[in-house]
């Protein structure tokens, strides 16, 4: 396990009581643990957002070097691809 940093961090009382709850509930052994995982999940969250993100300048960089691509042709790959985004999103299981 990597070194482990105290830090002190400040919320709402219900943001508090929340993970008081979810430790007395036997979810979490420690609030520290829930807090970490929020992390863990947000980390990973931004690191798809960013992906995507990259995917999709990738698509009109493309389409920008490539004058032979009609613009219609370029949107409709780009609006497909943030529906694609959207629908795993919103899947079940998400």
């Amino acid at each position: 396990m990597s070194k482990l940093e105290r830090i002190t961090v400040t919320m709402p009382a219900e943001m508090a009581a929340r993970l008081r709850a979810a430790v007395e509930r036997g979810e979490y052994a420690t609030t520290s643990e829930v807090v970490r995982e929020a992390l863990r999940d947000w980390g990973e969250e931004r690191e798809r957002t960013e992906a995507e993100n990259l995917a999709i300048r990738k698509l009109l960089d493309e389409a920008r070097q490539s004058p032979s691509l009609p613009a219609n042709e370029v949107f409709a790959r780009v609006r497909q691809r943030v529906a694609d985004v959207v629908a795993e999103a919103t899947a079940p299981g998400k």
